[in-house]
């Protein structure tokens, strides 16, 4: 079988000689080149022709962003993982290359000082991801991205009728930030339901997200806090770190953390939420499942569907993990699969066909004109 071929850009010669040392010595891993700037990198593409990217921020003459955006101009679905420091500013700088189409991040050898260290880092990061991704390349120059093929169709129905939608609950991570980018400002400001998400990402990361998406969109964004009211129009994102669930309070319902051991190795975890959510709203639950590695969320869209809720998931073209939604999907769990592009008509789609079921319910209000023009326009 042959070897994956990695580019490794970066300009620390000492990064590049732990990276290189690192992926030399895993026999399924080939290092394809090296280069010091994105200048470099991007002449070097075509010669090396790699299977993964990784890419430095921080460096001379054409830095990661600039050199990101070039490669997905002309590569559209070469892997790029980003090397991130664990600063506000190298955060939100990855969060920046996420939301243009990085394929994920790890994060970078603090401490080059203590090589073994850096290289176990690297190894536990770096390389598993390398591996996910390697069947995803795709090294021919092209303007656009493929067109998807037809949706999956899932291989089960549920038997009992769906019910009237209350809240959106959507489990995401590897692909995520990009995904949520894509998705959440299509949402109108009259949206008539809570939205609550879990994304796989750790502290500072989900703050900057929540920030990122609130600025670029309709709703209200937030990182959720213990004790919020749980609010129609208004969307909740789990901090890093933290389990976030809610629960009812006489006639309210508040958004709780805590930090629980992790489920699926995740803290948040998509089903800690989503056995909280169908506590809460039962049937009323649309359960939405996209990109990302694992199967976090497939035990709570099980309750989803067994309490007549609804479940929508990703389909593997549009997803750069196809892991979390494949397992939704081929578990019969999903009521539709469709692409992100179709993902937010085909939320509002389901809220709006759900009004009409007439169902009394004190946390979902009237549904408005301009709601129901907006859903019409997209589904078009």
């Amino acid at each position: 079988m042959a070897k994956i071929r990695v580019l490794v850009v970066d300009d620390a010669v000492v990064v590049r000689r732990i990276v290189t040392d690192v992926l030399a010595a895993d026999p399924d891993l080939e290092v394809a080149g090296i280069a010091a700037n994105g200048k470099i990198a991007l002449a070097k593409i075509p010669q090396v022709n790699p299977d993964v990217v990784t890419l430095d921020v921080e460096m001379p003459e054409m830095d990661g962003l600039e050199t990101l955006a070039a490669i997905r101009k002309i590569y559209p679905r070469l892997p790029v993982i980003m090397f991130s420091t664990l600063t506000e500013r190298g955060t939100a700088t990855t969060l920046e290359a996420l939301t243009l189409g990085a394929t994920d991040y790890v994060t970078k050898p603090s401490n080059v000082g203590s090589v073994s260290a850096a290289q176990q880092s690297l190894r536990e990061q770096l390389v598993p991801k390398i591996k996910l991704f390697c069947g995803k390349g795709d090294r021919t120059p092209t303007s656009a991205f493929k067109p998807s093929p037809q949706p999956v169709r899932p291989l089960a129905s549920p038997a009992i009728p769906p019910s009237r939608i209350d809240i959106v609950a959507i489990g995401i991570s590897t692909g995520g930030p990009n995904a949520l980018a894509h998705v959440v400002p299509q949402f109108p400001a009259d949206f008539p339901v809570p939205i609550v998400i879990v994304q796989h990402m750790p502290p500072v990361f989900t703050r900057l997200l929540a920030e990122r998406l609130d600025s670029k969109s309709a709703l209200r964004v937030c990182e959720a806090q213990a004790g919020q009211i749980v609010q129609a129009g208004r969307i909740y994102l789990a901090p890093g770190n933290y389990h976030m669930v809610v629960k009812r309070e006489g006639t309210n319902i508040r958004i709780e953390t805590n930090q629980d051991p992790p489920e699926n190795s995740c803290r948040p975890a998509v089903d800690v939420l989503f056995r909280s959510v169908v506590d809460v709203y039962g049937a009323g639950t649309l359960g939405v499942i996209m990109t990302g590695m694992g199967q976090d969320g497939m035990r709570g869209c099980e309750r989803i569907r067994d309490v007549g809720g609804q479940n929508v998931a990703q389909d593997e073209s549009s997803s750069v993990v196809w892991g979390m939604p494949g397992f939704i999907a081929k578990s019969g769990l999903a009521n539709s699969v469709v692409s992100l592009d179709e993902m937010a008509s085909e939320i509002m789609r389901r809220v709006q066909k759900s009004a009409v079921l007439g169902r009394a319910n004190v946390s979902s209000p009237t549904r408005s004109a301009n709601y129901q023009s907006a859903v019409m326009t997209r589904a078009e």
